[in-house]
């Protein structure tokens, strides 16, 4: 068997960050929307498990996206280039509500101005939690719809049409509905009550039959949105295995939380999260920009890539044992049991 080449390895570490900024950042993402649906007479405490779930050490989720945008930048300076110039707008705003959605979770905390100005701050979270994975889902459908075109050097498609298609806007809302999923999974196994728990057992299975709605739905319009991945859903055999992968696990996460054992269930929904996107992944290779931009044609040269893959290893070193030790000492105990309250 041939050896992998650079660009496919430093494909799959893109590939790689970006599951890991899918199951720990979309996970908080997934908290926002649900503190905005905050409802029934638990409605304070699941606010306040979601707040204590987020923890103190949240945004180093981020880490991962810029992470693989780093790797983009380097290892792929075409595609970042074409990316950054036909995505700008729904990227900026992408930008501009991870910004807001911090600095209104932190002053929600920290605001000691009354109960109604923290309500305006978690407002701001908690739409921002929406509208951000929404974005990010839109994105992604259109760098696969081939709507991005670029001849040369140069993007001469439009900066809005590619990603406000049907197709991009049902990716969108996929992205959402499999963060608030995997968000609900996590926190039963996060509940310090059996309410709460069943709280979140509850919206964890409706998101899962929303998750499986949306799947099908950008299914049927990949046909004609994303002919290209399509052809890779339906006829790549790496691609078929990893769905097959999938189903598996969405059965299982639905099969453990049906009988209420929320800690497997985590690593089912997790399981179910990682393969979608590996999938997706492999259902667009060898592209990176359906149609024009591919991973041979847009990568650095060889000795930019050769050391890209060492400062990539060393880094690891450095970071996972780091980042172990950060929630290990930073990650909140169990969450604090509330009276009451609406």
């Amino acid at each position: 068997m041939m050896p992998m080449s650079t660009e496919v390895v430093i494909g799959f570490a893109v590939a790689g960050t970006f599951v890991l900024y899918a199951l720990f950042g979309g996970a908080d993402f997934g908290g926002g929307v649900w503190d905005l649906l905050a409802s029934g007479p638990r409605k304070k405490e699941q606010r306040a498990l979601i707040a204590h779930a987020l923890g103190p050490v949240w945004e180093v989720n981020h880490i991962w996206l810029i992470v693989g945008l780093v790797l983009t930048f380097s290892g792929f300076p075409r595609a970042f280039a074409v990316l950054t110039v036909a995505l700008h707008v729904p990227l900026t705003l992408l930008l501009l509500g991870i910004v807001f959605r911090g600095a209104a979770f932190t002053f929600r905390t920290y605001d000691t101005r009354g109960d109604a100005v923290q309500r305006k701050w978690g407002l701001v979270f908690s739409v921002a939690s929406v509208i951000a994975p929404l974005l990010l889902g839109m994105c992604v459908g259109a760098v696969v719809s081939g709507d991005i075109r670029v001849e040369g050097r140069a993007v001469v498609s439009g900066f809005f049409a590619s990603w406000l298609t049907p197709f991009a806007w049902a990716v969108g809302v996929l992205a959402l509905c499999l963060f608030a999923f995997l968000a609900a999974v996590y926190l039963t196994h996060e509940a310090p009550t059996p309410p709460l728990r069943e709280d979140f057992r509850r919206r964890a299975l409706g998101s899962g039959v929303a998750v499986f709605a949306a799947a099908l739905v950008v299914l049927l319009l990949a046909r004609g949105g994303a002919p290209r991945v399509w052809q890779g859903l339906v006829h790549s055999p790496f691609a078929l295995a990893l769905h097959a992968g999938t189903a598996v696990a969405a059965v299982a996460a639905f099969a453990l939380l049906w009988t209420r054992r929320f800690q497997w269930a985590r690593v089912a929904a997790a399981t179910q999260v990682g393969f979608i996107i590996l999938g997706w992944a492999a259902s667009q290779h060898p592209y990176l920009v359906v149609p024009d931009v591919t991973l041979t044609s847009a990568a650095a040269g060889p000795t930019a890539q050769r050391m890209l893959l060492v400062a990539l290893v060393v880094g690891a070193l450095v970071v996972l044992p780091s980042l172990v030790l950060l929630f290990r000492v930073f990650r909140p105990g169990p969450a604090p049991i509330h009276g009451g309250g609406k």
